[in-house]
Parts: structure tokens; sequence; C-alpha cells
């Protein structure tokens, strides 16, 4: 089973590239922002739990996240893998997301992380709010402060993986298809070395 975690800050290229990875691997989406909102949608207990921290302005805790991706797996039983994307965000989820996946027998294979300078990020993004609509796709400003909290409180979990032999840094500036490709040989290593073990 590929377990793969698509990392980078904002702008960094992750929603184009785990498109192309779910097509080329069969891999199963686990986007946390999207599972929040399909269990607050469906009016599951975890979504409800969510929703009222959520609306108090509060982090919905791990636990409450892990439960959630804990039903995914549970669903996918036969699934090729999996994509996590927005998720582990700390070395406490690292833990916990290591932890349930040992119960299923199964571990990451690979956090591969996109790797683009803060100027870049920017530029990205400010293109990207011209037709997004998002706010915070347009305010310079909150832009780069988006990237400073990815550094400093996101950041340290490429650690946590690298401590594994797991983190495989590739460049994210260049052609789509050329960073895929990238993406693609860093996961055939990683698989190789997994099997070798």
């Amino acid at each position: 089973m590929l377990n793969l975690v698509l990392f980078g800050p904002p702008g960094a290229g992750k929603g184009t590239q785990s498109e192309k990875l779910i097509a080329a691997y069969q891999l199963v989406h686990l986007s946390t922002g999207d599972l929040l909102r399909s269990q607050i949608a469906a009016g599951t207990e975890l979504g409800i739990r969510a929703k009222a921290l959520m609306d108090q302005g509060m982090l919905v805790p791990d636990e409450v996240v892990i439960g959630m991706i804990e039903s995914k797996l549970q669903e996918n039983q036969t699934a090729a893998g999996f994509i996590f994307d927005g998720f582990p965000r700390t070395i406490a989820q690292a833990e916990a997301l290591d932890s349930l996946l040992s119960q299923y027998n199964t571990q990451i294979t690979v956090m591969v992380a996109l790797v683009v300078d803060e100027e870049e990020l920017t530029n990205r993004l400010l293109l990207r709010g011209q037709t997004s609509g998002r706010p915070d796709d347009q305010n310079e400003e909150l832009i780069r402060r988006r990237v400073k909290e990815y550094n400093e409180k996101t950041m340290p979990v490429a650690g946590y993986y690298e401590m594994q032999g797991k983190y495989k840094p590739v460049n994210g500036i260049g052609e789509i298809e050329q960073i895929f490709e990238t993406i693609c040989q860093k996961i055939e290593e990683a698989e190789a070395t997994l099997g070798e073990k």
C-alpha cells in the first residue's frame, strides 16, 4: 500500500500534483479540510463536534481529525493507498498517524515536500488570488504570514519524517510535468527501500 504525505507551503502546487498522483497511483485523497466539511455535511458525531469547535473559532483537536481519517481508512481497506494532503501539520499528528496506520499493518511510505522560495510563493498566490476569489490569496501581508506560520509550525514535521528516512524534497519550481516525474521517481525509490526492509 502506498501512503504518501504531500507536503509544502501554501502555493507550492500540492493541489495540482495531488490530482496527477491520485490518477497515476489510484490513491484515495485524504484532505483534512474536505473530510471535516463532509463529516459536518453528513451530520456525523465527529462532524457535530468539529462544527461546534469551528463555530467558536477553535481548532479541531487531533483526536477528532484522526477519528475522521480512521473512518476513511475503514471505508477504503482495499485501496491501493492514500495521499495525505494538509495532514499531519504537527509532530503529534504525525505520531498519531503512524500509530493509526500500524493498526492496519501499514505505514507512511514517503513524504514528498514541494520546495518553493517565499518570493515565488507570494507571486503565485497573488496570481491565484486574481481568479480564486479567496481573500487570503489577495493580500501580500496575509500570504507572508501564512508562509511564516507554515515555516514555524508545520515545517518541523519534515524533520520527523527525515529521521525515519522518508523525507524527499522536490524542487516545486518548473514545468508541472517535470515536477510530477521527479515526484514519481521519489515514490518509486521509497517503495523499493521499503520493499528491502
